[in-house]
């Protein structure tokens, strides 16, 4: 994606914007009869429906040019419950729900464009809440793996101007901008 549009301060944004675009893309194929279909965003990258994920969203900035983003995303559609790789995955198979492909990648990429327009004209106050509403992560007690190999434990109190993820613990604030996110139930 071309985002020079986009202030380069917001862009630690896109990642959940996309992360928002697939959740509600996701839930779009989810029968409205099913009552308790829970899609919701794990910060920063995943897509959990009723605590397990279907999808994971990667995004990296192209190392020669800084107004690009390369933006990966996989769904486990059709994926059988035995085939799934770990327990704490899911598929719409697994659901029991067959997935029209055209309409999620249509409804993701339009969610992703809004957003991420959304994002330039209006700077990250403006996909800041919503974000904060998709996001399973908030309030929950975690752990975090960080990338020096340190584990953080506590619980995430908020998204901060950078949507990165502020956890307390002992009444100290830590931020972290990466990092293995585990709800801990």
């Amino acid at each position: 994606m071309r985002v020079g549009a986009v202030a380069t301060s917001d862009r630690g944004w896109i990642p959940l914007i996309a992360g928002v675009a697939m959740a509600d893309a996701v839930a779009a194929q989810l029968p409205s009869m099913r009552a308790g279909r829970d899609v919701r965003l794990k910060w920063p990258n995943d897509v959990l429906v009723q605590g397990l994920k279907i999808s994971g969203i990667l995004a990296e900035v192209l190392p020669t040019d800084p107004h690009t983003v390369v933006l990966g995303a996989g769904v486990n559609t059709t994926m059988a419950k035995v085939d799934l790789p770990v327990p704490t995955a899911t598929s719409f198979a697994a659901l029991g729900v067959t997935v029209d492909e055209d309409r999620l990648l249509a409804d993701f990429l339009t969610g992703l464009r809004d957003g991420i327009a959304r994002l330039a004209v209006d700077g990250s106050a403006a996909v800041a809440d919503d974000v904060a509403a998709h996001c399973a992560t908030l309030g929950a007690k975690v752990t975090v793996s960080l990338p020096d190999g340190t584990t953080l434990h506590g619980t995430a109190a908020r998204l901060d101007a950078d949507g990165r993820l502020v956890v307390s613990a002992d009444g100290v604030e830590a931020v972290v901008s990466a990092g293995d996110v585990v709800h801990v139930r």
